[in-house]
């Protein structure tokens, strides 16, 4: 009995676990990725139909601009490395939202929102690339997947996304708003600091293989210190811009310098 139940726990371990690109830390994994892009893209809906878009052609041309080759780089990686099953079912999607909150994030299935108020401390196309590189490698490092799963196993919801839905759909939706970060969950639930470091290091080489410096993400989470240091920062309030975190990213940049090829 005990034999039986310990290779059942071996097998619920194997099944239960992905790999995450690049940095290739093993991860708990109970939620597929259909029902993780199914809930997002459905969520993602009513984030837009609640927020005000910008009206500002210029800088929407831009967010998208930069998101799509953000998207181009990632698709390049993964088709590299023969991994382009892993984006199955992406419908990539970037919007910018009339607001004023220093905020930007990325949903399963690569839908992405950046808000206005954080385009002055990105100041230029590099620094947006910064941010949309990291919140892109938290999508496809699936680091939402990741803490659904921890939620769900703590909550008792069990591991069938459609499932728990059926069960209990109000407590399902908070779960998942708090894994991907945004609505009305936003910030309760902080990405670990393995996560953070993972979409620092995978968005630097994902924004070097789209043509942008990477070392422009020193510049840019410095002006992030700056603006927590004066008490005004608003990006997710869980991405430390701290010198540690600066001193990572100057660790990791001399890899991302091999993908880069200016443009």
């Amino acid at each position: 009995m005990l034999k039986n139940l310990m290779l059942a726990a071996a097998v619920f371990a194997a099944v239960s676990c992905s790999t995450v690109p690049i940095t290739g830390r093993s991860q708990l994994n109970l939620v597929s990725d259909q029902e993780m892009n199914a809930m997002a893209a459905q969520e993602y809906q009513k984030v837009l139909q609640s927020s005000r878009l910008s009206a500002d052609a210029a800088q929407t041309a831009m967010v998208r601009r930069v998101g799509q080759r953000i998207q181009q780089a990632v698709e390049q990686y993964f088709r590299q490395n023969n991994a382009s099953a892993q984006l199955e079912g992406y419908q990539w999607e970037f919007n910018l939202i009339q607001e004023d909150q220093q905020n930007a994030w990325c949903m399963p299935g690569g839908k992405v929102a950046v808000y206005t108020g954080i385009l002055p401390v990105t100041q230029d196309e590099a620094g947006l690339a910064v941010v949309m590189g990291h919140e892109v490698a938290h999508a496809v490092a699936k680091h939402s997947n990741e803490r659904m799963s921890q939620q769900m196993a703590t909550q008792g919801l069990g591991g069938v996304l459609s499932t728990a839905v059926g069960q209990n759909p109000s407590a399902t939706q908070n779960v998942f708003l708090q894994a991907v970060g945004v609505g009305s969950q936003l910030g309760l639930l902080k990405y670990g600091r393995n996560q953070e470091s993972e979409a620092d290091h995978l968005g630097l080489i994902f924004m070097a293989m789209a043509g942008y410096n990477p070392d422009a993400a020193v510049a840019f989470w410095q002006r992030m210190a700056a603006q927590e240091q004066g008490g005004n920062i608003e990006f997710l309030s869980t991405h430390p811009s701290s010198s540690t975190r600066i001193a990572d990213i100057q660790r990791d940049l001399p890899e991302a310098r091999k993908y880069y090829t200016a443009r």
